[in-house]
């Protein structure tokens, strides 16, 4: 090849690549400001991982919530307090009864106002009743039972809670990664968006896949699943010589409530709960026959409304009101 020739494929190279460049600025460009209407669960999600989160040291738990910190995500303001929890500080000194809640992001109020979340409405249930309770809410998105009894046990023990409730929902059993390794996922909203089309075109798909998945994920043989029950028979016995109340508290799947197929699950950890000696408290009934459009937080995301946590406190709050 004479040097005219190389010249000239180098230039094309050149040129080829800085086209590609300019190609995905410009890609992620229009990507970015089509996001600004935070209509997209899928990059409110994201957002919230690099806004709201940080990679944790403990490898269980994956990552935590930044403490202090605030975002509006899905045109929503979510703020932690000092110790990650959502919502206003911890009181102190602490009032003679503390209840801690425990979960993942339906639990946090992923896409609800502060002050209508599940734990706001209880909260505010108890001064009405004239009762000094504080309830704290240390739901963090992504997170799974094993998680979030890691996160107590490492990060919230010195709370110092005379009731615990697991606000527990189906995934929770499922087997996470630690994830946050892919630093053009962690910055690229191009990126993001290109990955979930591909996920979704691969991944499971069908009328039953959803069906499918949780049949995997509660066989006995699952690591998550044994995991999740590890994390809960720990959580148990740490309540019991402490003197803390414990309760279990289970979410339905709301992708279909009319024709609701996951009551088999509801069932198993009913009986679950029974043999740790724990009280059981069945949120489906609430949900039973809603449409997704009465309970969705938006169309594309799964998570109550306001209307989901009001019918969500409205059931607890009689279990839990009085302590005896």
């Amino acid at each position: 090849m004479t040097q005219t020739a190389k010249k000239n494929v180098l230039f094309s190279a050149i040129l080829l690549a800085l086209c590609l460049v300019i190609g995905l600025g410009f890609g992620e460009a229009i990507i970015r400001i089509k996001n600004l209407s935070m209509q997209n669960y899928d990059i409110e999600m994201w957002r919230y991982a690099g806004e709201l989160k940080h990679r944790s040291d403990d490898p269980i738990m994956g990552h935590e919530h930044n403490p202090s910190s605030e975002a509006i995500l899905q045109s929503v303001k979510i703020r932690t307090n000092a110790w990650g929890l959502r919502g206003p500080e911890v009181r102190d000194p602490a009032p003679p009864r503390r209840i801690l809640f425990l979960g993942a992001s339906i639990t946090l109020g992923w896409g609800v106002d502060e002050d209508k979340v599940m734990t706001s409405l209880i909260q505010q249930k108890f001064k009405d009743a004239g009762q000094d309770v504080e309830v704290l809410n240390a739901g963090i998105g992504n997170y799974n039972a094993e998680r979030y009894t890691e996160l107590f046990f490492t990060k919230l023990k010195d709370l110092k809670p005379t009731d615990i409730v697991v606000h527990y929902f189906l995934r929770d059993a499922e087997k996470l990664d630690a994830g946050g390794g892919n630093a053009i996922l962690r910055n690229s909203e191009l990126a993001v968006t290109v990955w979930i089309a591909m996920q979704r075109l691969f991944g499971e798909n069908g009328p039953n896949a959803l069906e499918d998945h949780y049949k995997k994920v509660y066989d006995p043989n699952e690591p998550g699943y044994q995991a999740m029950q590890a994390s809960l028979q720990k959580l148990t016995d740490y309540c019991k010589a402490n003197n803390i109340r414990l309760t279990i508290a289970m979410v339905p799947d709301v992708h279909d409530l009319k024709n609701y197929r996951f009551g088999w699950i509801h069932q198993q950890m009913a009986d679950f709960a029974k043999q740790l000696g724990v009280p059981f408290i069945d949120l489906l009934p609430a949900f039973q026959g809603l449409k997704p459009e009465d309970v969705w937080a938006m169309p594309g995301d799964p998570h109550p409304n306001a209307l989901g946590h009001k019918l969500m406190a409205d059931a607890i709050y009689p279990a839990i009101a009085n302590p005896n």
